[in-house]
């Protein structure tokens, strides 16, 4: 063979032996007497059974051979066993289909949990996608959860992007979707039935355990995870999405793929007119529930908790949830709009004007009426009262109640004298004013002899 051309390597590769034998049965001009064997052979059996209860950890087939059986096999040559004897190999490769769309036949629906940065902080998001089958054309949104609601918000937007929506949608057989069965035959639930009758559009799931069906929005997912969410950072979830759809406009839909031979945008050019139109009114997607309003003022939604009118309290209100929006009415009448609250719990938002200050408003304004009863008489007594007040609680009615009653008490001379010797020495201790009172009235009223 080397004599016709043929390389070392290429005969290297068909006989599977080294290319230094090769060599040296070149050089010798004979085969070598016998291939490689191994003292190994009559194990080759108890290898193959380990190597399948291992899953295939040839470090763990090497421990359970010498612990079970007591037999020790070089590292080496256990994995030279396991690969000239074929085992856990896989015969052959199977045989491949292709799936081949028309413009405008089908588009593709699936989600994936992917890790990503949120204000600095890690969190797990589901990563919605929709494909154009034939195009390629790519439509992705992230949300912290994908319930039935999550789904018609997507669907809604990622539709509106398309700008028209094909004629069936290929989805897996989640119950977000799909209410019992398994595959074309299962039941898709009312809700959504209507809504893809709103767009022209039907849900078909594909059978168990066959994810290369919807092989056009599976394989995304991996070039989504690792070229848009690498180095960027985002502020919050509209912020996310925005820049999720920017991407697909300006990065994804634009790239040239090999297998199209063209961009999906071009290719997107080929298959809008064979998408269906968009209905000329789409309904907006929300959630409706009824909520009494708490004697707080609020009504509850997913943990978090918006005000109302303080004149709503005990009556039932209906509450609809809008993907970024809470909008509250009663009966037919609007009463309240709040943003919605979407990553956080246990929170709750008040709108101006709802709620009055829960504090009675104060039904003492200005002086107390003591202090109009004392003031304006003396200025020693005046000042003795501005004094008093500084060192006093609130407004100092108690102290000023108590000044009053001494004033009405004691004689008007010996009352004063008191005020202007505590004034004097700064003394507001009304229990000691009392006595300086008493010592200059002493003589005067009591017999002390």
């Amino acid at each position: 063979m080397v004599n016709k051309g043929v390389s070392l390597r290429e005969i290297s590769r068909i006989l599977k032996v080294s290319r230094n034998t090769v060599r040296n049965v070149i050089k010798r001009g004979e085969a070598p007497e016998s291939a490689r064997k191994t003292k190994y052979i009559e194990d080759i059996p108890v290898i193959r059974e380990l190597f399948r209860e291992c899953r295939g950890n040839i470090i763990r087939v090497r421990e359970e051979l010498e612990s079970r059986h007591g037999i020790t096999i070089p590292y080496q040559t256990l994995t030279w066993i396991i690969r000239n004897h074929d085992i856990g190999k896989n015969k052959g490769k199977k045989r491949a289909g292709e799936y081949l769309f028309e413009p405008g036949e089908e588009m593709q629906h699936d989600t994936s949990p992917h890790n990503l940065k949120l204000r600095g902080r890690k969190i797990t998001a589901q990563c919605a996608s929709l494909v154009l089958a034939y195009s390629r054309k790519i439509y992705i949104q992230y949300y912290p959860c994908f319930t039935r609601f999550e789904c018609k918000v997507f669907l809604a937007r990622a539709f509106a992007f398309m700008d028209g929506v094909c004629g069936k949608c290929i989805i897996d057989n989640t119950h977000v979707i799909v209410a019992s069965g398994v595959g074309p035959d299962a039941i898709i639930t009312s809700e959504m039935e209507h809504f893809g009758q709103i767009y022209q559009t039907k849900f078909e799931p594909h059978w168990l355990n066959d994810p290369n069906r919807k092989a056009r929005v599976e394989r995304p997912f991996h070039y989504i995870e690792n070229n848009f969410i690498p180095g960027r950072t985002f502020n919050d979830w509209k912020n996310l999405n925005q820049q999720a759809e920017d991407w697909c406009r300006r990065i994804s839909n634009p790239k040239y793929k090999r297998s199209l031979r063209m961009s999906p945008d071009a290719a997107y050019i080929i298959e809008r007119p064979s998408l269906s139109l968009l209905p000329p009114f789409t309904p907006p997607v929300y959630q409706s529930d009824c909520r009494v309003v708490d004697i707080q003022g609020y009504v509850q939604m997913e943990t978090n908790r918006y005000s109302v009118p303080h004149k709503l309290i005990g009556i039932k209100l209906e509450v609809q949830k809008h993907w970024d929006k809470v909008l509250i009415y009663d009966k037919q009448k609007m009463v309240a709009e709040h943003k919605r609250i979407i990553d956080k719990k246990e929170t709750r938002t008040t709108l101006p004007g709802h709620h009055p200050p829960l504090n009675r408003e104060k039904s003492h304004q200005g002086p107390a009426k003591e202090e109009l009863l004392l003031l304006g008489k003396n200025e020693d007594l005046d000042s003795y009262i501005k004094n008093l007040k500084k060192i006093s609680r609130g407004r100092g009615v108690l102290n000023l109640r108590r000044l009053l009653n001494l004033q009405r008490t004691y004689p008007h001379e010996p009352f004063m004298a008191g005020i202007s010797k505590a004034l004097t020495y700064g003394l507001y201790d009304l229990a000691r004013l009392e006595k300086i009172i008493l010592e200059n009235i002493a003589g005067d009223f009591f017999d002390l002899s």
